[in-house]
């Protein structure tokens, strides 16, 4: 029993990785996530609570999955960007439903809770860490400082999504290899962190 309410469970979270990365929390409708899910909206809100409360669920996941398959390498920042776009490249609905949590979350109060546009505890946890690591580094003198660790960690972050969340027309412009956009992003890194 336990196994079919995990298996029911992860089918729902499947399907509505899809329906928000194709449209948002906003426009996404739990009757088509239930029915892509071979489920029923009862169960949505039985797992989950609201569609914000399934919103989060996924994005957590995504989060952890991320967090899991891509960990922070503080010796190795460079490395650390080109796997995260490479991790972007190969699931593309990930950077789908971040630009929705942040379009769709954006301004809101991080007392909030996760219901109404609050912070997900899975990427504040996610981001503390990162930047305790970098923190750590900086002051064993293998990172440079002229930076915050939190400013280095966005910095870091923001080149791995450059290709992922630019806009189509920029593909017009920098037409290259996969390769060469993943060289674009680790040579960026790499720069950044130079003396």
């Amino acid at each position: 029993m336990a196994g079919d309410a995990e298996a029911t469970r992860g089918r729902l979270l499947e399907a509505a990785t899809a329906e928000f990365s194709a449209r948002g929390l906003a426009g996404a409708r739990v009757d088509r996530i239930a029915a892509a899910a071979g489920s029923n909206k009862a169960q949505i809100y039985h797992y989950f609570g609201s569609k914000d409360g399934l919103f989060t669920a996924v994005f957590d996941a995504i989060v952890t999955r991320t967090t899991t398959d891509v960990p922070i390498d503080v010796d190795d920042l460079p490395g650390y960007a080109g796997r995260l776009h490479d991790s972007y490249a190969a699931r593309p609905e990930v950077q789908r439903i971040a630009a929705w949590h942040r379009l769709e979350h954006s301004g809101s109060d991080p007392r909030e809770g996760t219901a109404g546009g609050g912070r997900v505890r899975s990427i504040q946890d996610a981001n503390r860490a990162k930047v305790e690591a970098i923190a750590a580094a900086q002051a064993d003198g293998r990172l440079p400082e002229r930076w915050s660790a939190a400013e280095l960690l966005g910095l870091v972050l923001q080149i791995s999504t450059l290709w992922h969340a630019a806009v189509p027309e920029l593909d017009d412009l920098t037409a290259g290899s996969a390769r060469h956009r993943r060289d674009v992003v680790v040579d960026a890194v790499r720069r950044l962190l130079a003396d």
